[in-house]
């Protein structure tokens, strides 16, 4: 999985009055959990553009102005309910030899026959939760639509998971492919492509 780095300044004074004037300075206010001790830190708003605003998921690398390092995962974040400025951002703390549980993006790959005859590709769910070793976790989770059909779902089960395990019921569906108004029946459109294919080659 890919990793970005912050580099951030420990917090001592953690009142009302200094979050105030960190916010007001173009500072966020963060804190980092599941350590030996709790680490409370602060970094610009444009350091966390990277990280909050994109589909993607990452690892962080928290590098503090004391020199000392901190692996971690974005767990919450609160937003100004008006402006969508960044108020305050939760992390865990990670390890090297600890399981840690994340949400990553679906992304479909091939071609599936029941959209080319007209069906409409539907996602049930477009992220998935696992858990596994941070070094074993995918930046993607690729789920292979080239068997669906028109009516067909695509459960968890078919997709790959090696190096980390699905938090999900086997019954879970991924994905499927729904009929609609311009949709062919699928033996009809095979047979109509073998006709184009067997008519381009006369």
């Amino acid at each position: 999985m890919k990793s970005l780095t912050i580099n951030a300044s420990q917090r001592e004074s953690l009142g009302k009055k200094a979050t105030k004037a960190l916010r007001n300075a173009g500072q966020v206010p963060c804190v980092v959990y599941g350590g030996d001790t709790v680490t409370h830190f602060t970094a610009p708003e444009l350091a966390f553009s990277k990280l909050v605003y994109t589909p993607d998921v990452h690892t962080v690398e928290i590098t503090l102005d004391n020199g000392s390092k901190i692996n971690a995962i974005l767990q919450d974040i609160q937003f100004h309910p008006v402006t969508d400025k960044i108020l305050h951002i939760d992390f865990i703390q990670i390890f090297d030899d600890k399981p840690i549980t994340m949400e990553i993006p679906v992304r479909t790959s091939g071609k599936s026959p029941g959209v080319a005859n007209g069906g409409n590709l539907k996602f049930n769910a477009r992220r998935l939760k696992v858990k596994g070793l941070a070094a074993n976790l995918p930046d993607e989770i690729l789920a292979d639509i080239s068997e669906l059909k028109i009516g067909n779902k695509l459960y968890v089960t078919a997709l790959n998971s090696d190096g980390f395990e699905f938090l999900h019921a086997e019954n879970t569906v991924v994905c499927q492919v729904k009929n609609s108004r311009n949709a062919v029946d699928d033996a009809e459109g095979e047979e109509a492509e073998e006709e184009a294919t067997e008519a381009a080659a006369e």
